[in-house]
């Protein structure tokens, strides 16, 4: 069968997506990118708030579409939305074919086998232990980068997220599990390894051995080819002496971290269940960036949480231009089914929510231009990505650069530059999210 695929949401979702293709490569289909081509459309859905449920559904609709065009094609919905909304999906989007959850995974090409035999409405579920943590897989990013997952689950229980009665509880990678696939990746090309789960720094925990982020880290900096290592996110309050200096004595290990801590209020911090409060997090801070010069530093913040006053939204503005993080995105508060927060008393409107999300970001596009432009006349090691066909300029990132997440350093030059090359750069310009350059001589 020809099998298009529709994936959504975070990395751990690519991987899972990479895995399923695999799969069903193995199995005899052959992939698609046309939509319009396809006997079979798999969409692999997010379902953590609200703009990527609605993402989610307006792709499964898409894909349903195809079907008056083509009768015969079976749609499959997969991911956290699958998960999520078990019985919703067939009940209100009758034209899809099979939902499957996420513990099914390795079933998929069973399951597109009994679709092709006449059966239909199919659901597949299986225990939230029973979750994929590796295998064999397709590499769905350039081949040039990577993401490698780690674990599955979440033990942090913040009572505003709902990946817990998603994904369930942490469960964590075997070692050499995650070493091996990281030498087979490097073999594959792959110069940047991207560490992701939905809290890497709490790897090892469900075995007993916390801080094991770091034993992993020392065998991740040995494995030959690989040249950057990037872990995609820290929980501040996990962020310890040895965290740091594993990043330290890990050359290959970029100095970038997405710290996600929400908040700064207190009384908002112990609301969400986060284990942090605002002097923790300025120290944490702080150390980061005296013991590793040069480190860029993301976050995200929601605003609009229940109960969250004017004075402690204030606080979260204040504490915005003190710190002043190089990448920050803000969120207006999404209350998510089941989840503690969703039946606190002090639901704040809409658009309050979005207003103050909006003020948010309004003084952390100020700061961004000034460290933007703090850039101009440095030169910089960059990876390239690739081409950008429309203006000529080559996509290409330094260390403080996440692919899919934050900005680009787009190069000029006569000569050819390759993706997965290595550049150093003369900024000469810049703007809110990407820089400008040439090749320095």
């Amino acid at each position: 069968m020809k099998i298009a695929c529709i994936s959504l949401g975070c990395p751990k979702n690519q991987v899972d997506l990479d895995v399923m293709v695999h799969i069903l490569l193995s199995a005899g289909h052959e992939t698609v990118a046309d939509l319009g081509e396809a006997d079979v459309i798999l969409v692999n859905t997010c379902g953590f708030i609200e703009s990527a449920k609605t993402e989610a559904i307006e792709n499964i609709l898409e894909a349903c579409a195809y079907k008056q065009q083509n009768p015969e094609l079976k749609v499959i919905v997969t991911g956290c939305l699958a998960e999520r909304y078990r019985s919703q999906i067939e009940e209100e989007i009758p034209e899809v074919d099979a939902v499957v959850g996420c513990a099914s995974n390795k079933a998929i090409d069973t399951i597109v086998a009994r679709l092709f035999h006449g059966e239909n409405h199919l659901e597949s579920y299986g225990a939230k232990k029973d979750f994929p943590l590796g295998g064999k897989r397709v590499i769905g990013t350039p081949a040039h980068y990577a993401y490698l997952k780690i674990a599955e689950g979440c033990n942090n229980r913040c009572h505003y997220c709902a990946i817990p009665g998603i994904r369930g509880p942490l469960h964590s990678r075997d070692l050499a599990d995650c070493v091996a696939e990281a030498r087979w990746l490097a073999g594959e090309g792959v110069k940047e390894l991207i560490v992701v789960a939905q809290d890497p720094t709490a790897y090892g925990e469900d075995w007993g051995k916390p801080g094991s982020i770091c034993e992993l880290l020392d065998k991740l900096n040995k494995v030959p080819g690989l040249e950057w290592i990037r872990i995609m996110y820290a929980y501040p309050e996990r962020i310890t002496d040895d965290f740091i200096a594993a990043m330290k004595r890990n050359e290959k290990v970029v100095p970038y971290l997405d710290l996600p801590i929400q908040h700064c209020n207190d009384t908002i911090l112990k609301n969400m269940n986060r284990r942090s409060n605002r002097a923790e997090l300025l120290e944490v801070i702080g150390k980061l960036r005296r013991e590793i010069p040069g480190i860029t530093l993301r976050t995200t913040l929601i605003a609009g949480f229940p109960g969250e006053t004017e004075e402690q939204f204030e606080d979260l503005c204040n504490f915005v231009k003190e710190v002043r993080f190089d990448r920050l995105g803000c969120f207006a508060y999404s209350a998510e089914e089941n989840t503690v927060a969703a039946k606190m008393d002090g639901q704040i409107d809409q658009e309050t929510k979005d207003r103050r999300a909006e003020l948010v970001m309004q003084i952390q596009t100020g700061i961004m231009a000034q460290k933007q432009a703090e850039k101009v006349g440095q030169t910089v090691r960059v990876l390239c990505d690739g081409i950008d066909e429309e203006s000529g300029l080559y996509l290409c990132r330094t260390t403080g650069d996440a692919p899919e997440v934050d900005g680009n350093v787009c190069v000029s030059s006569e000569e050819p530059l390759y993706p997965g090359q290595f550049y150093d750069v003369l900024v000469d310009d810049s703007d809110l999210y990407d820089l400008y350059g040439t090749v320095a001589k």
